[in-house]
């Protein structure tokens, strides 16, 4: 007990706190502050009160807490929750903003419908709002895959440049957003797809590494001249339907060109023989059954004019 009894007198010895206050006829003196009792390594808490303006501006969080709960939905119940005073929600108040917006922009959207998708370059304020509109629409639907600048990834197309695969005009930009590509939920979907060559036996791994080393040489990238060779006949015989004679693509089917420096999912032997053994099947969504046709042109005219429309 004499450890117990010495920390005691050592608590007990310790210096009190004081602070300033006003007595009963105004003036300022020191008080004693009492002590909650609480102590932790030497620390001591004492009763201080808290400091006005602190107390003021809890009670009027408080005080604006029940007026919301009053005015707004906030109290969840079996179905739904309490509706509040006002009757409305931040869901109605942006839905109405919507339709505000909506209707201001009704008399643009319509004539961008009614203009043939080449002559809107022709008109200032349907260029004006087009870029707008369709940049808008394109940063919340298209950039997940394409990129907010629209340069594309691997295996995403870059709309900024001139090679297309499917065609890089207005009409065909547009006719690719409004079907997308092998959409399984849109019959009218532009539809191509390349034969698993590898996983499917059509080739045996020899022939594929010689058609690669061949697309290899025709894309002027190091290869191996005596596979490339024979891998000349190996790609006459087996995409030649689909890439040309010449390697330079079909975008009717949307089949790249071979021979440039623009490619889709990577140019090395090693994704070149990947994309032979296991045949790509990109998917790209229809926009028709989410986006108005005017929302369609706007940003099919947007992405024409990014600099690689045609």
């Amino acid at each position: 007990m004499t450890g117990h009894n010495d920390e005691l007198s050592q608590s007990a010895a310790a210096p009190r706190e004081t602070r300033v206050v006003r007595n009963a006829k105004g003036r300022r003196e020191k008080v004693e502050v009492p002590s909650t009792g609480h102590e932790w390594d030497g620390i001591r808490e004492y009763d201080n009160p808290l400091p006005r303006w602190w107390l003021w501006v809890f009670f009027a969080t408080v005080v604006w807490a029940v007026g919301y709960v009053i005015a707004y939905p906030a109290i969840p119940m079996l179905t739904k929750a309490t509706q509040g005073i006002l009757g409305t929600t931040p869901r109605k108040e942006v839905a109405a903003d919507i339709a505000r917006f909506n209707e201001a922009n009704a008399p643009i959207q319509a004539k961008l419908v009614a203009t043939p998708l080449d002559d809107i370059a022709k008109n200032p304020d349907l260029v004006n709002y087009a870029n707008n509109a369709g940049g808008a629409i394109f940063r919340t639907w298209c950039a997940q895959c394409h990129g907010s600048g629209a340069a594309g990834a691997p295996g995403y197309a870059n709309l900024l440049d001139n090679d297309w695969l499917w065609g890089g005009t207005i009409d065909e930009i547009y006719t690719t957003v409004l079907h997308g590509i092998r959409d399984p939920h849109d019959p009218d979907t532009r539809y191509s797809e390349m034969p698993r060559f590898g996983i499917d036996e059509l080739l045996t791994k020899r022939e594929i590494d010689q058609a690669v080393n061949y697309v290899l040489e025709i894309s002027g990238q190091p290869h191996d001249a005596a596979l490339a060779k024979a891998g000349e006949t190996v790609f006459a015989d087996n995409c030649a339907s689909c890439h040309g004679a010449d390697g330079q693509g079909d975008r009717a089917q949307g089949a790249p060109n071979l021979t440039d420096a623009v490619w889709l999912y990577g140019s090395d032997k090693a994704t070149i023989t990947r994309i032979v053994t296991n045949g790509p099947f990109g998917v790209m969504p229809s926009w028709q059954s989410r986006l108005s046709d005017a929302d369609i042109r706007a940003v099919a005219a947007y992405v024409h004019g990014l600099g690689g429309g045609e």
